[in-house]
Formats: structure tokens, C-alpha cells, sequence
């Protein structure tokens, strides 16, 4: 049943409602507007685009089309802010790494943080998520290679895990050549464009992922397992892709080869699995549940020992950019309140709290003041402190620790940086009077 819905209770919000407005659209009779039509727009507006009536469907149909229809609605005209701030992100946060520190400055300090708020849409009540200091390609670039001659594996660098949370893909990594695999990460900037579909940016979003098959192309044809870490950017390969591209061998070739970390760590790894007696709750990703299941992530669980609870929340309320949005905080929060931020709060403090979405983890921290973890962050502990006997507090605090301490440096950093260039400016602007 579609998250908004359980919230609003108003017919138009079910999967039902929206489908019966698309198809008076496409009949002509009741809605004469077509694509233009501002009754079908405000019946999709609500849409989180969990993917949640296709997974449901018998035959796969996602019901909604509510990219389809945001493309045409939008033809020729300029659309609200908002879809430029985040459909856009992945642009905006290659900017934001050339000086993380001054961004982090301006969105991390309050009342300065209101500026760029209001200029993107968003909700003042909402935390702009911080941009790390160091990116994970940066880091990676950096590194010796490893397991050199090893079988070949593709880490996929999705935009929250390069700009913001480069401890999840830095793990992923390690984790993967403790496997004994030869871990490769493409430099150029590649995004799926997930970000783009919510805004109808379907023809920016072809550029993008033919992008992708182009730079891949020799993986591709080499079968090189493609292994994502964000679900929202494995289901566009393993569902958009297929659709914008039909003819594609090369779409069609990158689909069959594009894995989530569990699923390829299920598939792959053999007696390997590191045991971690711990408690754990778990908040499915939207997509991950609809297009991908969740039997590798289940099963990846159940190897590690983990006593996990999997919530029956369904989507966190965040979903992407959603919960951003200044309109849709209200909806956002109360979707969240239902089942997932209540089973948060009310877990144990030495509970591990799990989800491989970005949305979901912003959700969690912005609402519940803890930090959930990917699953490669948890494998990771589980093969750094597995034979731990006693569960120790917040299982997350020692990667906030170092989260923290990171942008503490570059913001300390950055003020040094900016005290010295004002001083500069003083003895230039004296220089000049004294001659």
C-alpha cells in the first residue's frame, strides 16, 4: 500500500487512485488536459517513487508512470527549484568537493544554513547532510593496488557514497579484498542519475547512464561484476536502464552483471563470513525489497550469526530528495513515525540499526539521533571486533567518532584558511595606503 496514503487516508494517494487518473488521461474524456494536466500532477505529487506497486503488482507493472508523466508535464518549461537542487546532485556535490570545508561552514552553521535552504526548496526543519572532506574516490585514488592478478570486481561510486559517506564505500572495499578480489573503481564522474527520474529528467538521465555504458565498456564486455552499494542506483540498472534502453546489449549486459553487496558477497564468498553475535534491526531499502528482494541481504544476516529483526516499516519517508522538500516534511516525518523511527528509538543501545540507503540513514539520524549502518560497515566490524564477547554501546560510535573528528579537522581548517586570507587582505589594503 503506497506510504502516502497511510498517512493522508485521501483515495488519490493509493496506487488505485493514481492509476484510475492516468488512465482518464490517456481516455480524454474526464481529464481533457493530457500530460498537462494539473489534477494528475497533484495526484502523483505524494508519490515517493518506492517502487513499492510494482514490487506488489503479479505482473511487475509500476503502476504510477510518474516519471513518464513529470517528463511530458514539464516539456519546454522551466521546472520548480527544487527539481534543479536535487535532481541535480550529484553536479552540485562535484562542486561542493572542490571546498567541502567552506560549503560544510555555510550549510552547518546555523542561520547561515537557511540561505541555501530556502534556495533549494528545502524544509528549514531538515539537517543538510555534510560533505566529507576527502572523497572516496580521493582516497582510493590514493591507495596501493590490491590482490593484483585476483578476479576482478567493480565497486560502483554512487554520489552519496563518494561525496558523502566515503566510510561505507572505503569498508565495501576492504571488505571485498579481504575476500581476496582485485577491487576497481571508475575515476570519471559516472552517476546513474537516480536522483533525475523523480523530476521527469528523462532525457538528461539517457545522457548519463549512456555515459556509463561507454566508460564500462570493456568491463562490460569482460562480464566484470558491477557491485552498488546505494540500492536506489542498483535498480536503475537493474530496471531503468532496461527500459530507457530496450536494444541495448550493452544496458541488457550491464543489468545481468550489476549486483548489490550482498547479493554478490552471498553468490561469490565461500566459508568466508565473519561471525558477529550481535542484535540488529533492519530497515529495507524501497527498492531493494520491490526490484531486487531481499534473499542475499537475509542471507548474508543469517551467515554473520546476526540475531536481526527485519521491520516491517515499509518505505522510511525520506525516499531520495522527498523528505527534503519543504511541502513534503510533514508527510516525510509522519511516514517515518508509523513503524521505522519509533523501532529506533526504542531499540537497545547496543542494538546495531541497519540500512544500506542514504535516505534511510538521514531519515534515522536526523529523527532519532543514531547512525545506521551499511551492510559492509557491519561485516567490516564483524571482522574487526567479531570475537568480541561483550556488546559494547552505540555500535556506530566509533565510525562517528572518526566522521566527526574528520570534518572537525577540515572546518578547523577551513577557518584558518579564511583568518588567513582576511589578514592578508588587511596588510594588502595597509600596503596600498602606505605608499
Amino acid at each position: 500500500m503506497c506510504p502516502s496514503f497511510m498517512v493522508t487516508h485521501e483515495e488519490r494517494h493509493t496506487t488505485r487512485g493514481r492509476a484510475h487518473h492516468l488512465w482518464e488521461m490517456l481516455n480524454g474524456n474526464v481529464i481533457a488536459n493530457g500530460w498537462r494536466d494539473d489534477n494528475v500532477k497533484d495526484a502523483l505529487d505524494l508519490c515517493l517513487s518506492c517502487k513499492g506497486c510494482k514490487g506488489d503488482c503479479p505482473v511487475n507493472v509500476d503502476t504510477t508512470y510518474k516519471a513518464e508523466f513529470l517528463s511530458h508535464y514539464w516539456e519546454g518549461r522551466l521546472r520548480p527549484r527544487h527539481a534543479y537542487a536535487f535532481g541535480l546532485v550529484d553536479q552540485w556535490s562535484r562542486l561542493a568537493s572542490f571546498a567541502p570545508g567552506l560549503v560544510n561552514l555555510v550549510t552547518q552553521t546555523p542561520g547561515l544554513s537557511a540561505i541555501p535552504k530556502v534556495a533549494a526548496g528545502m524544509s528549514l526543519e531538515r539537517r543538510i547532510p555534510t560533505f566529507a572532506p576527502q572523497t572516496f574516490k580521493a582516497w582510493f585514488r590514493n591507495r596501493a593496488i590490491q590482490n593484483q592478478g585476483k578476479p576482478k570486481v567493480i565497486l560502483w561510486a554512487d554520489t552519496f557514497n563518494n561525496f558523502f559517506f566515503p566510510e561505507t564505500a572505503q569498508a565495501a572495499v576492504e571488505v571485498l579484498e579481504s575476500f581476496g578480489f582485485q577491487v576497481q573503481v571508475p575515476m570519471q564522474h559516472l552517476c546513474c542519475g537516480r536522483p533525475l527520474y523523480d523530476y521527469g529528467f528523462l532525457d538528461r538521465a539517457k545522457v548519463y547512464l549512456t555515459k556509463v555504458l561507454d566508460v564500462l565498456e570493456p568491463d562490460i564486455a569482460a562480464r566484470t561484476p558491477v557491485v552498488v552499494l546505494e540500492p536506489s542506483c542498483c535498480s536503475v540498472f537493474r530496471d531503468e536502464l532496461n527500459g530507457l534502453m530496450p536494444g541495448s546489449e550493452r544496458a541488457h549486459a550491464l543489468m545481468e552483471n550489476t549486483f548489490l553487496f550482498s547479493e554478490f558477497v552471498a553468490k561469490h564468498v565461500d566459508g568466508q563470513t565473519p561471525q558477529l553475535r550481535r542484535k540488529a534491526i533492519v530497515q529495507s531499502h524501497c527498492h531493494h525489497k520491490a526490484i531486487m528482494r531481499l534473499d542475499g541481504e537475509k542471507a548474508m544476516l543469517k551467515k554473520m550469526g546476526l540475531d536481526f529483526q527485519l521491520l516491517n516499516s515499509g518505505c522510511c519517508g525520506m525516499a531520495g530528495s522527498f523528505g527534503f522538500e519543504k511541502d513534503k516534511y510533514p508527510v516525510s516525518v509522519a511516514i517515518g513515525e508509523r513503524t521505522l523511527i519509533p523501532a529506533v528509538r526504542s531499540a537497545g543501545l547496543s542494538t546495531i540499526v541497519m540500512a544500506n540507503g542514504f535516505s534511510c540513514r538521514e531519515q534515522i539520524s536526523q529523527q532519532t539521533g543514531r547512525h545506521a549502518l551499511h551492510l559492509a560497515e557491519v561485516v567490516q566490524m564483524a571482522q574487526q571486533n567479531g570475537s568480541r564477547r561483550t556488546a559494547f554501546m552505540y555500535p556506530e560510535s566509533d565510525l562517528v567518532r572518526r566522521r566527526e573528528a574528520a570534518l572537525k579537522r577540515s572546518r578547523w581548517q577551513t577557518l584558518a584558511t579564511l583568518g588567513g586570507i582576511a589578514f592578508g587582505g588587511v596588510l594588502f589594503r595597509k600596503f596600498l595606503r602606505s605608499r
